[in-house]
Formats: C-alpha cells, structure tokens, sequence
C-alpha cells in the first residue's frame, strides 16, 4: 500500500510555511505524478537527453537575463543540478529532522516544476515508496513504515535515501557538467547540508543550532559515496563575535560568471572576505 500523505505532512507544512518560495504536493495513491504544463519528471532529468536539455534551457537563459553574458554550458550544467538538488535533498532532510521519519524516492516518484507564479524555488510533487521511523513513533503502524532501531539506523537512511534519488540524477547532469564520482558527490554533499542548515534556521528557536550538530553526526567522514564531513567551522568577527562557517566540498561555478562574487562557504573565499561576507549578511 502506498505511503499516506499523513505520514509526511507535518513537515512538508512547517517546511513550506517558513520557506513560501517551494510547494510540496503529495499525490494520492490513484494520482499520477504530473508530467506537463512546466512539470518535469526527475527520471528526464536522469536520462541525460531532450528533458534534460529543456531544462538546462531555462538556466542558460537565466543567466544571460540576469548577468547579460552567457555561461559555458558546464557552468549552466551546475547551476541546474544545484537548483534541482537542493530542494529535493529537503524531501528527506526535513521529515527526517522534523518527525525522526525518512521517506524514500526513487526517480521515479519525483516530479518539478520551476515556472510556476510567486515560486522561486519552484514545486515538487513526491510520493513516497516507504518511510523509515523508530520504534516509538505513532506512524511506525501505518502503510509503508519500515521501523528502524535507533537514531543511527536513522541517519544511515537518510544518507541511502539521498543516494538512491540522486545518483541516477547525476549520471545525467555528469557529462554536461564535466564531472564524475567525487566531484559529483561533493555537490551532493554540500546539497544536503546547506539545504537543511538553511531551512532550519527560517523554523527558528535554535534549530539551525540542532541542525548543525545532526548534519554533523549525519556526514562525520568516510560515509561514501558522499565526500568528506559537514565541514562546519567557527570564524571571529572584528568585535569578537562567532561567526558559523562551513567549507563546501565542491564549487558551484558561479566564480565563472560573477568572479568578485563568490559565496561565503565557496573554497574560493578567504577568511578575511568570509567574514566580510557574513557580517554584511547580518546586518
């Protein structure tokens, strides 16, 4: 039986009240995910051809709006990849973060929409296979619950749920982008941790702090295929202040586009312009 949306909802309502630029529709079990009218499906985006190209179409044009010069298609490549992953990897972050359940989808149970009005971010429509919860969880009797011991177990879960879904879709972005094996997985990486470090800190009342320390325990090292730790770190600021930090594992290319504009975490920036670059964002 398929998963109810029930299981899923509470998160997916937190997430898209404290972040109105992304919708999540759950489709019923006699529902079909949509696939026209701006909707994408993720197993498009994962054979690599026409549906991959129509999508990258819309970031190649984006970037000449905006910028007024083109991007090499690579650039473009990674920008797409980027504006997909991120908030795919929150299907499962933030269920996971919120209600201690994560749910599993495969390609095949994803779709996205990106043109839709007053949506930066776009919308995803996801229906999950199963969904894994610990054993006090009231869910853990509903259709598609699979129980697992601890909170461990837990985030071994969330680390195969975001491999199941995103390794098809690297394959391919992979050849667009130039990339293969870890450069791909360190995107991946940074995905997961920035897109719930984040989100997180829109829900408020510390939890960007308990974020961090889950991320932590979530990606410690060594947890192929993904690349390296959560990479967070402490800056001080001029006044003494704490300055949070992380150090991403790949970079997204923007450097090629805007070069004197580069993010705070990017491997490109230096403490000094880091610092610079987080005390402007506060104020």
């Amino acid at each position: 039986m398929p998963v109810p949306p029930i299981a899923l909802a509470d998160a997916y309502t937190r997430l898209t009240e404290a972040f109105p630029g992304l919708d999540i529709i759950q489709p019923t079990g006699d529902e079909h995910l949509p696939e026209h009218g701006g909707w994408i499906p993720a197993t498009a985006l994962a054979e690599g051809g026409a549906g991959l190209d129509a999508f990258l179409a819309w970031d190649d044009a984006q970037v000449l709006r905006d910028y007024g010069q083109p991007a090499r298609p690579d650039v473009v490549a990674s920008f797409g990849l980027h504006r997909y992953a991120w908030p795919v990897c929150l299907l499962i972050t933030v269920p996971w973060f919120l209600l201690h359940r994560v749910p599993r989808f495969p390609v095949t149970h994803v779709s996205y929409d990106r043109t839709a009005p007053g949506l930066p971010i776009g919308r995803l429509a996801a229906s999950p296979t199963t969904f894994a919860c610990l054993p006090d969880d009231p869910a853990a009797t509903l259709p598609g619950a699979r129980v697992v011991p601890d909170e461990e177990a837990l985030r071994a879960e969330v680390r195969t749920a975001v491999a199941e879904h995103l390794e098809p879709v690297l394959g391919g972005f992979g050849p667009r982008m130039r990339r293969r094996g870890r450069a791909l997985w360190g995107m991946a990486t940074d995905e997961v941790v920035e897109g719930l470090w984040y989100v997180a800190h829109l829900f408020g009342d510390g939890e960007q702090d308990r974020a961090r320390r889950e991320l932590e325990l979530l990606l410690p090292g060594a947890t192929k295929p993904y690349v390296g730790s959560a990479a967070f770190r402490e800056l001080t600021g001029p006044n003494g202040e704490s300055l949070p930090t992380r150090d991403r594992a790949s970079c997204c290319m923007f450097y090629t586009v805007r070069p004197e504009d580069t993010c705070a975490t990017c491997p490109r920036t230096c403490d000094v312009d880091r610092v610079n670059k987080l005390l402007a964002a506060a104020g």
